[in-house]
């Protein structure tokens, strides 16, 4: 039996996936198996996934006909995927030695849906471990209660799929898949999703993963088209959350959010290309406009004076256009 199923995706990371594939096998254990999904790579990745096919103990390769981003490649590895439990990495990333066995022991003893790790942020040969903004380690508590207070960084703040594990009783209740095609902001739909239907987790430590910063091919460094995603991954937080529960509740902590992803991407506007930051403008305005006006004004009052005026001008800027139409 597949006691542990690790989903990585790989798209043009060939200067880094010897990395990756080092760390998997000092991570390999007869009972688990590593996904290895190419995304349609035109470097030298998919020869360097073929190898490790042939060598990996428990590699699986699928390769995508075209790129479908990394939403999309991750539910393909969840779909090939047949461990009792799950976990991911990316293919520019890498894992101490270990550090799986070390978190599947952990997730066992507590027995609960899922938990959530630490992880190592790398930017060149700088090392910063980023914890968990969460409380007490190795309590096993209802994820929902960790999506609020909506004014300070919770669990849904820290939205990275490979800084866990996760119960195949997820998978099985749909849980665990990625909103297709989406090319960035993937996961804040998806951590939402889990935090708001899952039944138990836990925070364990285990800074055992290390996330690479800074790479030139990384979809964070690169201005275009697909950054704008992060309106539709918000988008669908918004409305899944509107349908919730406890939405009335859970609403400001969604909004707020949304607001300061926004006044990020506006304050480093410059670094899209022309047409894409005239498009993100026009897209962040229409995406305040939206929102239950009188729960984002108390998010803008919330905020700092600069983001919250920030925002103000820009959904201004949705009631000029209304006038002048």
């Amino acid at each position: 039996m597949v006691k542990l199923s690790v989903v990585v995706p790989f798209f043009n990371v060939q200067t880094y996936a010897p990395d990756a594939l080092r760390s998997l096998r000092a991570n390999a254990r007869e009972d688990f198996e590593f996904v290895l999904v190419d995304d349609c790579s035109t470097d030298g990745t998919p020869r360097l996934l073929e190898e490790a096919e042939r060598t990996l103990p428990g590699a699986v390769f699928v390769r995508h006909e075209r790129n479908g981003g990394l939403a999309t490649a991750r539910n393909t590895g969840l779909d090939a995927a047949r461990g009792e439990y799950l976990t991911f990495m990316d293919g520019d990333d890498w894992l101490a030695p270990g550090h799986l066995a070390r978190v599947l022991s952990a997730a066992e003893e507590l027995g609960c849906d899922f938990v959530r790790t630490d992880h190592v942020e790398t930017t060149g040969s700088k090392r910063v471990v980023r914890r968990v903004p969460h409380g007490p380690q190795g309590v096993v508590l209802e994820p929902r209660r960790a999506i609020l207070p909506a004014d300070r960084s919770t669990s849904v703040d820290y939205p990275f799929a490979w800084a866990g594990m996760y119960h195949r009783r997820l998978l099985d209740r749909g849980l665990l898949h990625f909103t297709d095609g989406l090319r960035t902001a993937e996961d804040r739909p998806w951590i939402w999703k889990l935090h708001r239907e899952a039944e138990s987790f836990a925070c364990v430590g285990e800074a055992g993963l290390f996330y690479r910063r800074g790479v030139a091919t990384s979809l964070t460094q690169i201005g275009d088209v697909r950054q704008l995603d992060f309106i539709r991954a918000f988008d669908q937080v918004l409305r899944e959350t509107a349908a919730d529960r406890d939405a009335e509740i859970l609403m400001p902590k969604a909004v707020r959010t949304y607001c300061a992803i926004i006044a990020h991407h506006i304050g480093s506007i410059e670094r899209f290309e022309p047409a894409v930051a005239r498009k993100l403008r026009a897209l962040s305005s229409a995406a305040l406009h939206a929102m239950p006006q009188d729960v984002l004004e108390k998010a803008l009052d919330s905020m700092d004076v600069e983001r919250a005026a920030r925002l103000r001008r820009l959904r201004r800027r949705t009631a000029d256009a209304a006038v002048a139409r």
